[in-house]
């Protein structure tokens, strides 16, 4: 299922994405019609669109098409919004300024889901305060590490910082509790929800800080908060009482209607 304004979308309309593929997106995961940080999600989608194209972007609209396009969808399944324009050529992506809406759905995994073994990679995302469509690097650091025989990517900066995974935020769990790596990192929603509940704090922290914690977890909204079993080739507590606690708090949380 894809539509593109409220449209079913052509494949000519999609050439931009597949040749350009410059734009901005939002994840959400819809359980019975709900969506955890929706607001959040959508004031992700207006603040990008500002970065990327220069324009505004009614937030309301956007949700409107998510409701015409998954209305009649039931149970639990991640809504994908990209915001692009049809327009932009290669050579002149400051003509990009005409937000258009594509919306697409694909199943959403039982939660909570099994633990990840993540491999360090050195890499950094361009621009890494928007959720854009500039995927290459982390796809590829993603399959170096799947090839390795691990489930993902842990990506550490040239300072040996830990920032961030393939396609999700980090937390730890240390002797003074919850910890987020001080790093240059996509301001997730799941994250910034998490942070709601309990005692938060961020500092850098090295792939050898990492891998000395008490415990890791992955986070975005479709694994909710999926601990870490191993950072490379060094075992990770997948219990933790702190990391339950998280666990269940996010599942708790209601969630926005569509």
């Amino acid at each position: 299922m894809a539509t593109l304004n409220g449209r079913p979308v052509s494949p000519d309309a999609l050439q931009t994405l597949a040749l350009t593929n410059y734009g901005h997106f939002t994840s959400m995961r819809v359980d019975d019609q709900r969506v955890r940080g929706l607001s959040l999600h959508m004031e992700r989608l207006v603040r990008d669109c500002r970065t990327v194209l220069g324009a505004d972007l009614d937030p309301e609209l956007v949700l409107g098409y998510v409701r015409q396009a998954t209305g009649e969808l039931t149970g639990s399944f991640v809504v994908r919004v990209t915001i692009f324009d049809p327009a932009v050529e290669l050579g002149h992506p400051d003509k990009a300024q005409t937000p258009s809406v594509l919306v697409t759905a694909r199943p959403a995994a039982d939660l909570p889901m099994p633990p990840l073994r993540v491999k360090s990679i050195r890499y950094e995302r361009d621009v890494p305060a928007v959720k854009h469509l500039g995927l290459f690097g982390a796809l590829h650091a993603r399959r170096t590490a799947l090839l390795d025989g691990y489930d993902d990517a842990l990506f550490i900066g040239p300072d040996d910082r830990v920032s961030e995974g393939g396609t999700w935020n980090v937390g730890f769990i240390g002797e003074d509790g919850i910890v987020w790596p001080k790093a240059d990192v996509l301001p997730g929603v799941t994250m910034a929800l998490l942070q709601q509940i309990g005692q938060h704090h961020t500092a850098p922290v090295t792939l050898t800080d990492a891998q000395g914690m008490q415990a890791a977890f992955a986070t975005n909204t479709s694994i909710g908060v999926r601990a870490l079993s191993s950072i490379d080739d060094v075992p990770m507590a997948t219990e933790h009482p702190l990391l339950n606690e998280l666990r269940d708090a996010y599942l708790a949380i209601p969630g926005e209607r569509v």
